[in-house]
Formats: structure tokens, C-alpha cells, sequence
């Protein structure tokens, strides 16, 4: 039970900021300051996850990694890692009220790369700590990453032309990772920074008396190292690619319903592995936010399947979701 209370739902983009999106800097901890004197409880934000095409908070790369754009500058000026000279040299013509995803991909690599040339000794060792913490999820979605952006020219998985690296053969990934070893370091690096910033600012804002209320969407996208390593937990053809996919039945706001896109899960295989994944993906939530809210709440009771190769939602079926079985076990 929740004592009555109240908030604000702002994602962390929205904030004002001179670099082209809001960050986990000085504006966030501004907005911890607001709730603070307008004697609010909650902070909610949408998902925080590292967004693909379309830059949509809800069509992720991945379950657990956290949003590069996310990263605050300033803080990197502050731990050494860039000056403020380069941070403005890198900054374009933006306004401090309105994000641009597509200047944000052209000028904040460089700026990444520039401070992950500069990491000291010191924070390797912190890296190495934090790899090993996250080791369930984290080599694999910087590997995926790698191979993605810098080796298959941002083709998703299913498309890979290496068959043996798709399908996850040992020695074809222990190959590629050598091939790609800086590649995954860098984004390695990236994750460690998005969560050292954001550990601080949820610290700031508990000790301000603000809770942040975070969100998990209830599908990953077909495109993802999810999906990648765990492709029996998704309803998927032998190439990855998705076999049916979600979305909603025609309803008075649409004809030919909603098509989402992202696979479906293959509820029976959770249940065999008594739900493993989903238990370590509200674990590692927990661990981010105070409260978690669960997207489309309404799809663990049932949810609308429709075949990939459709063109719009109208031909889907229902299906029975997991209902209370997957939250037995969560809690658990």
C-alpha cells in the first residue's frame, strides 16, 4: 500500500538543457530541488533504456543498459574526462528547450570517444568491478552493440550475415570479440558512466525525500541482445527474426488496431525456467528506482498476437499471458 501522495512524470530528455537533450546533471538535480520545495514524493521518468530508431523510450537495444545520451557533459568535464572547451566545441546551435536525437548522433560520439581515451587506472579498476556486477547482461550488449554499429553497418541480427556469430556459435564470439575488443571496452565504458551518474542523482533525490518511479516495458525489441541470447523466451523463426509480434486489435481509436513490431514471448519456455528472466529483469529495476510501473499492464492477463508478415493488426488472435503466475514468482 502507498501513502497518499503525489508527483510529476517528466523523463530525464525533457529537462532543459544547453547540449541538446536533458541529462543527469545540474538540471536533473534542479528538478529534485522543485519536487523538493513543491513537497512532491514522486519523480516518475519513462524508461531509461538506450534507444534505437525513432529514439522512442519504449523500443530499446536492450532490457538493463542505460541511454548514452542520458550522460551528463558537465560531470565528464568535472571527473576529467573532457574540458569544457571541447564539451562546447561539440555542442551545436541547440535550444535548451527542445531535444534533437539526430544532431545528438553526429556530435556526441566524438565526445565519448574523447573521454574514453582519457580513462585513468584508477577507474579501469572501477570498470572491471562494475563488468563484473553486471556480468548477466552487460558483455553481451556491448558485444552486441559492437557488432551492430561497427562491424554489420546497424543491419539488425536477423540480418547478420555470419551465421555462426547470429547463432552465437562459441568460438565465432570469441573471435569477434577479440576482433572488436575496444569496440565493447568503449561501450562498456559508457554503461559504467550512465550508471555512476545515475546512482547519483537517485541518491540526491532520496535524500531530498523524492522517490523515482521507473518503467519497464513489457517487450523488448526484436533487435536486441535479449532476443539474442534468449531467443527460445520469443516466439521467433530459426534466422531470429520474429515469427508473430505484438500489438493491439482494431478499437475506436484505430481501424487496423496497433502494430508494435516486437516479438512476442514464448510464455511456456519462461514457465520451464520458472521465470528466470523476468525475475532478473524487475531485479535489475528495483536496483535503479524506487517504485517500478509495469507498461501495458494488461498483456500479462492476455495480449494480441499477430503474424509478422502482416501489414496491420486486424488479422491477430488473443492470447492467454501468465497472469498472476509470473508475479507469484517475481515476489517470490
Amino acid at each position: 500500500m502507498f501513502k497518499r501522495s503525489s508527483g510529476v512524470l517528466a523523463h530525464v530528455t525533457s529537462l532543459p538543457s544547453p547540449h541538446g537533450v536533458g541529462t543527469m546533471g545540474k538540471t536533473a538535480r534542479d528538478f529534485v530541488d522543485f519536487l523538493a520545495a513543491a513537497h512532491q514524493t514522486y519523480w516518475q521518468v519513462l524508461p531509461l533504456g538506450h534507444t534505437g530508431f525513432g529514439d522512442s523510450p519504449y523500443q530499446c537495444f536492450s532490457a538493463a543498459a542505460g541511454n548514452p545520451y542520458l550522460i551528463d557533459m558537465d560531470l565528464l568535464v568535472e571527473d576529467g574526462l573532457l574540458t569544457a572547451d571541447e564539451v562546447r566545441q561539440g555542442d551545436f546551435d541547440a535550444s535548451p528547450d527542445t531535444a534533437d536525437f539526430e544532431q545528438l548522433a553526429d556530435t556526441r560520439w566524438p565526445l565519448f570517444r574523447k573521454a574514453y581515451s582519457r580513462v585513468t587506472p584508477e577507474m579501469r579498476e572501477e570498470i572491471a568491478a562494475f563488468t563484473e556486477k553486471n556480468s548477466e547482461w552487460l558483455p553481451d550488449y556491448a558485444l552486441f552493440m559492437a557488432l551492430k554499429e561497427e562491424k554489420y553497418h546497424h543491419m539488425p541480427v536477423y540480418m547478420w550475415p555470419d551465421k555462426d556469430v547470429r547463432d552465437r556459435k562459441p568460438a565465432a564470439l570469441e573471435k569477434v570479440t577479440a576482433e572488436l575488443r575496444d569496440e565493447v571496452d568503449f561501450r562498456i565504458f559508457l554503461q559504467y558512466i550512465f550508471f555512476k551518474q545515475w546512482t547519483a542523482l537517485r541518491e540526491y533525490a532520496n535524500e531530498k525525500g523524492i522517490q523515482i518511479i521507473g518503467d519497464i516495458p513489457i517487450y523488448v525489441s526484436a533487435d536486441s541482445p535479449d532476443v539474442w541470447t534468449h531467443p527460445k523466451l520469443f516466439k521467433l523463426e530459426p534466422d531470429r527474426s520474429p515469427k508473430l509480434v505484438a500489438g493491439v486489435p482494431p478499437d475506436y481509436y484505430s481501424a487496423t488496431g496497433q502494430l508494435w513490431g516486437n516479438p512476442v514471448y514464448n510464455w511456456a519456455a519462461h514457465k520451464a525456467e520458472n521465470y528466470a528472466w523476468w525475475i532478473w529483469r524487475m531485479k535489475s529495476n528495483m536496483a535503479l528506482f524506487d517504485v517500478v510501473r509495469l507498461d501495458h499492464f494488461r498483456g500479462f492477463a492476455a495480449y494480441w498476437e499477430v503474424g509478422a508478415d502482416e501489414e496491420t493488426a486486424i488479422n491477430g488472435k488473443w492470447r492467454k499471458g501468465p497472469g498472476m503466475e509470473l508475479f507469484n514468482a517475481i515476489e517470490k
